[in-house]
C-alpha cells in the first residue's frame, strides 16, 4: 500500500509540509500523499485526534497515515507506530490517537528506535521530517513494521467527555468547531435512540436555545440556530449561512444540553 496521509498543525501555507512530502518522495517517488489537513490549531492534540477519528478509516485498508502535531517533539516522548483496525499510524504518543482507539483496539504497536529508518540527521525540532516521514515511505515500500523498534505499550491516553443521559435531557459538550463555524458536540445519535426529535426537543447552549432536531441545514431560513447530526453522526448547533461559532461567540467546552418536557 503507497497511501500516505498527512495530518498536521503547520498552517496551509507552510513550508514544513512540502518538507514532509519531499522526503516521502525521495525515498519512494510511487508514494500517493493525501493531505488530511494542516489546519488543526498549534498544539492542538485534541482537535487533530478528532480528525483521525472522523476521517482515517475512510481510506483503504493499510493506509499510513502520518500525524505531526508534537508539541513534545525534542523532548523523551516515544514516536509509534500503530496498526489500529484496518489502519496504519505513525505518530507521536501523546494522545492524538485515543479517539481512534476508543473504538477498535491497537493490533500493533511499535516504537520508533532504529535510525536505519530516519534521515542521516536529525533536528531536535522537526522529527516529523526526520523521523516520521522517511519511515512512513519505507514501511509504504514493504518495510516490515518489527524492523522499526520494540514492542510499545501502552499507548497513551486524552481524557474526553461522555455525554450524561437521564430521564427527561442529555448533557454534553461542545467538542469542536468545524470549518463552517458549526457547533460540534459530544452527543451522538446513539444518545439520542429513542428519544424525541420534533419540536418537543429543546435543545439549550449557553443562553441560546433552539427547538427540534433537524435532518439538514435547508429546513430553516438563513440566520436560524438549528441542531440536526452531522455528518459524523453527533448532534450539532448551527446558524444557516453563517458560523455560530462566531455570531454566538461559542467556543469548545461550552456545555450542551438537550431537554424533553
Amino acid at each position: 500500500m503507497s497511501i500516505i496521509t498527512l495530518t498536521t498543525d503547520f498552517g496551509t501555507g507552510s513550508p514544513y509540509v512540502a518538507a514532509l512530502k519531499g522526503v516521502i518522495l525521495s525515498i519512494n517517488p510511487a508514494a500517493t500523499i493525501v493531505d488530511l489537513t494542516h489546519a488543526v490549531p498549534a498544539q492542538d492534540i485534541r482537535e487533530g485526534a478528532m480528525v483521525l477519528d472522523e476521517v482515517a478509516d475512510r481510506f483503504p485498508e493499510g493506509t499510513i497515515h502520518v500525524v505531526v502535531i508534537d508539541p513534545g517533539v525534542g523532548t523523551d516522548r516515544a514516536i509509534v507506530y500503530a496498526r489500529i483496525g484496518r489502519q496504519q499510524f505513525i505518530a507521536p504518543d501523546n494522545g492524538v490517537l485515543s479517539r481512534v482507539l476508543a473504538r477498535t483496539m491497537a493490533l500493533e504497536v511499535i516504537r520508533l528506535e532504529n535510525p536505519a529508518y530516519w534521515l542521516d540527521q536529525i533536528s531536535t525540532t522537526f522529527h516529523g521530517r526526520d523521523i516520521m516521514a522517511p519511515v512512513a515511505a519505507h514501511l509504504s515500500l514493504g518495510v516490515d513494521p518489527r524492523e522499526l523498534g520494540p514492542v510499545h505499550v501502552p499507548l497513551g491516553q486524552l481524557e474526553w467527555p461522555r455525554p450524561i443521559r437521564q430521564h427527561d435531557r442529555v448533557e454534553g459538550t461542545v467538542l469542536k468547531i468545524d470549518s463552517f463555524g458549526n457547533l460540534i458536540t459530544n452527543i451522538d445519535a446513539q444518545t439520542l435512540l429513542g428519544r424525541p426529535m420534533d419540536g418537543r426537543a429543546c435543545i439549550v447552549c449557553n443562553i441560546y436555545e433552539t427547538w427540534g432536531i433537524y435532518q439538514n441545514y435547508a429546513e430553516q431560513p438563513r440566520g436560524t440556530l438549528i441542531a440536526l447530526i452531522g455528518s459524523g453522526g453527533c448532534l450539532e448547533l448551527a446558524i444557516v449561512g453563517e458560523s455560530a461559532a462566531e455570531r454566538l461567540g461559542i467556543e469548545p467546552g461550552e456545555p450542551v444540553v438537550v431537554a424533553w418536557e
